[in-house]
C-alpha cells in the first residue's frame, strides 16, 4: 500500500468512526475516545508480539503505559488529555520506524495511523469545543 493510500484510509476511517459515534451517541459516554486511544496504544505491542521480538515488545509495553496514563487521566478529568495524547502518538507515528525495529509492522502503518490519529485527535477537539444541546 503507498503512503498516500495508508493515509486516505486512516483519515477516512477516523471520519467514519467519529460520524459513528457521534450519530449513533456511542460519544456522548466519556470513555469512548480514552477507550479508542488504549485500543490504538496497543496496536504497536501486538506487532511486537507478532514479529517475535522481546526487546520490542518491552520498549513498546512502556510506551503504550504512558499512553494509557494519559487516556486514564483524560477520562477522568477532561478529554484534553486524550486529544493531546492522540496528537501525541501521531507524532510518535512519524519517528517511530526511526526509533526502533519491530519487524511485525506492515511497512505502511506509520503513515495509517498518523493520518488516523491526527483526524480522530481533530475530530475529538472539535466535539469537545462544540456547545452541547441543553436537555
Amino acid at each position: 500500500m503507498t503512503p498516500h493510500l495508508s493515509s486516505l484510509v486512516g483519515s477516512s476511517l477516523a471520519l467514519a468512526v467519529g460520524a459513528l459515534a457521534t450519530c449513533t451517541g456511542l460519544d456522548r459516554d466519556r470513555a469512548f475516545y480514552p477507550t479508542v486511544m488504549i485500543v490504538i496504544s496497543s496496536y504497536y505491542v501486538l506487532f511486537a508480539v507478532i514479529g517475535g521480538s522481546s526487546a520490542a515488545l518491552l520498549g513498546e509495553c512502556a510506551v503504550m503505559a504512558v499512553f494509557l496514563a494519559a487516556a486514564l487521566v483524560g477520562f477522568r478529568r477532561t478529554l484534553w488529555w486524550v486529544v493531546a495524547a492522540l496528537a501525541a502518538h501521531g507524532v510518535l507515528d512519524l519517528v517511530h520506524p526511526h526509533l526502533t525495529a519491530s519487524p511485525g509492522m506492515p511497512v505502511w502503518w506509520p503513515d495509517f495511523c498518523l493520518a488516523y490519529d491526527g483526524i480522530a485527535a481533530c475530530y475529538l477537539a472539535a466535539s469537545l469545543l462544540r456547545p452541547r444541546p441543553s436537555r
